[in-house]
């Protein structure tokens, strides 16, 4: 990689370029990823951030977690028998009880994929 200077006054100025990328969708979970590098792991935070690598770590992120949470929430919402039935007999206790489901979910999703 070369770089080149521009001498304004007394002064040498890099002059360097934007790069293009495509933009991705970073929501809650790129977001609390960004958050946790940027506290707990500065180095390679800064890394990531001076070689353009961030955006596209997070975003990846990002659908990881989508996929992994509804993943998670179809098979606990199977192995508890959550069924439209009970959704039209007792919606208090469904409701109590998806909450709960999708709690988990995010608390297994936070450890796997955000917190490490």
């Amino acid at each position: 990689m070369k770089i080149t200077y521009t001498r304004k006054g007394d002064y040498l100025f890099s002059e360097l370029e934007l790069r293009e990328t495509e933009t991705r969708y970073i929501g809650k979970y790129g977001i609390l990823r960004k958050t946790y590098l940027k506290e707990h792991r500065s180095g390679w935070y800064q890394s990531m951030l001076l070689t353009g690598k961030l955006d596209s770590h997070l975003a990846d992120v990002e659908e990881q977690a989508q996929e992994r949470f509804d993943t998670i929430v179809s098979q606990m919402m199977k192995a508890e028998n959550m069924t439209e039935m009970l959704k039209a007999e007792e919606p208090l206790t469904w409701i109590q009880a998806v909450n709960n489901i999708h709690n988990r979910a995010e608390e297994i999703i936070l450890r796997e994929l955000i917190y490490v």
